[in-house]
């Protein structure tokens, strides 16, 4: 977890890119964490960014 969301989102890109799966930046209280898009099913959190290695994009959520 990171309460930096610049470092969170450099992070999130890199980890999508090296598991060449989309990945969700999300946040929760006070910080920021990455998880495989398919893991997050939390209702607790707040789904920020969703990053895919395939298209090369950030979408917001």
């Amino acid at each position: 977890m990171s309460h930096n969301l610049e470092l969170a989102q450099k992070h999130a890109w890199n980890l999508a890119r090296t598991l060449m799966t989309p990945v969700i930046l999300f946040r929760t209280d006070s910080e920021y964490g990455v998880l495989p898009a398919d893991e997050l099913d939390d209702a607790d959190v707040v789904a920020l960014y969703e990053y895919d290695p395939h298209s090369g994009a950030r979408s917001v959520h």
